[in-house]
């Protein structure tokens, strides 16, 4: 007693039997419950069935005088989505102009707000930087203030991470809406506790992640994401995307929630990207895909797999290799590893090809991708705070600089056998 142990310790059979006392029962009785105890519960029991029964009916009476209401609360409450809501999600060609994904995910959640009624939620005090709050939406507050009304589907979570991510569990949970949570990437870090709860409790939150890189620029390495992505794919049962460009970001959004029994986290850039050629709705819900493959080979000498902002520096580094070098190279994107990891092993082999070397190009961590590639390219230290462009310079992700060290890659298996990675057992 008096003592911190008894946070983690059995109060064993005296200080167990000085707590009943203290509160008095018998302390010699063991796993006994008082009558008047059972008595209260059933009376406890009772009523709650009855408000059930009131509740029920009440419902019947709203089905009869609102039958299409009534049957969007059902479809709501099951977890389902309206029929064609998919097909808000648009659809892009390498003539599109480039853009940051934040923005397309803005495109995307708009249109998807309009389609879903169910789908709620804000940002930690970065809407401005979030861009998570579509044209119409109305702010869920007291009408009294002037500010929104409890119709309203945006929510200002305030600087308070962790509280927003809680938040939208307790959403999930009960159900009938789909809860959204937005910050940037970096900062989910203040959420995990709550966050990783989203995971365990398979629960459908999407986390909309802004600012996903060094590519948020003069903020530096406390803005700057760097381990924070390799911490999110080490959690059990979470959709970690880092798309690419427009294509990918509705896969993105599809994907999250068509899984109704896990969280998403969406990575999303500051800077704009191009529209890619070869890049799918399609083939970016499995995972990784072929993107393009670059030089007259029959087989590539070389696989470049790339995530988010770094698929487009992928495919550069792809055509100075094949223009300057005469390679086959073949570019993979990879925006999501949980999806590619659950394909079949035909599928996964015919992407990252056995007996073919292979680089990956991701401005965060290294940390996991041994497992998918012979050679890692990214960033094992803190960031920096600088004009982007110098940053990708700085840590060696330029189309040149990925090239130099493909080469060595390519030179180094030609004297041992390249083992086959991604395997199943």
């Amino acid at each position: 007693a008096g003592t911190a142990g008894v946070h983690g310790a059995p109060l064993g059979a005296e200080s167990l039997a000085a707590v009943k006392s203290e509160f008095g029962f018998d302390a010699k009785q063991s796993f006994t419950v008082p009558e008047d105890v059972y008595k209260y519960y059933a009376q406890r029991a009772a009523a709650g069935a009855e408000k059930e029964r009131e509740w029920r009916e009440m419902l019947a009476r709203y089905a009869k005088a609102h039958p299409d209401l009534h049957a969007d609360l059902q479809r709501r409450l099951a977890g389902q989505l309206p029929e064609g809501w998919e097909k808000a999600l648009p659809r892009y060609t390498p003539a599109d102009k480039p853009l940051a994904t934040r923005k397309l995910s803005e495109t995307a959640l708009s249109a998807l707000a309009a389609h879903i009624p169910e789908l709620m939620g804000g940002s930690a005090d970065l809407t401005g930087s979030n861009l998570t709050r579509w044209k119409d939406a109305v702010d869920f507050q007291p009408e009294p203030t002037g500010l929104g009304n409890y119709a309203g589907r945006y929510l200002r979570f305030g600087v308070r991470e962790h509280g927003m991510a809680a938040i939208s569990n307790g959403m999930a949970v009960f159900g009938g809406v789909i809860p959204f949570a937005s910050t940037f990437l970096n900062f989910i870090s203040y959420a995990a506790g709550a966050s990783r709860l989203s995971a365990l409790s398979q629960l459908r939150v999407l986390y909309i992640m802004t600012h996903d890189s060094i590519g948020l620029g003069e903020d530096g390495p406390t803005h700057q994401p760097i381990e924070t992505m390799a911490m999110l794919r080490a959690t059990p049962n979470y959709l970690n995307f880092r798309p690419a460009d427009g294509n990918e970001v509705s896969a993105a959004y599809m994907a999250a929630l068509q899984h109704t029994d896990r969280p998403s986290v969406l990575s999303l850039t500051r800077q704009n990207l191009p529209q890619l050629d070869g890049s799918s709705i399609e083939g970016a819900l499995k995972g990784a895909y072929d993107l393009k493959t670059y030089g007259a080979g029959a087989k590539p000498d070389l696989i470049i797999a790339g995530t988010g902002s770094e698929t487009s520096i992928a495919v550069d580094a792809a055509q100075l290799l094949a223009s300057q070098h005469k390679l086959t190279v073949k570019v993979v994107s990879m925006p999501c590893l949980e999806l590619f990891s659950a394909q079949p092993d035909a599928y996964r082999h015919a992407v990252l090809t056995p007996g073919v070397p292979s680089i990956s190009v991701e401005a965060l961590s290294t940390f996991g991708w041994h497992k998918y590639v012979h050679c890692p390219i990214g960033i094992d230290t803190f960031g920096a705070s600088g004009p982007y462009l110098q940053l990708y310079e700085m840590f060696g992700l330029t189309p040149e600089a990925i090239a130099k060290k493909a080469l060595k890659v390519i030179e180094y298996y030609k004297n041992i056998p390249v083992p086959t990675l991604a395997l199943q057992f």
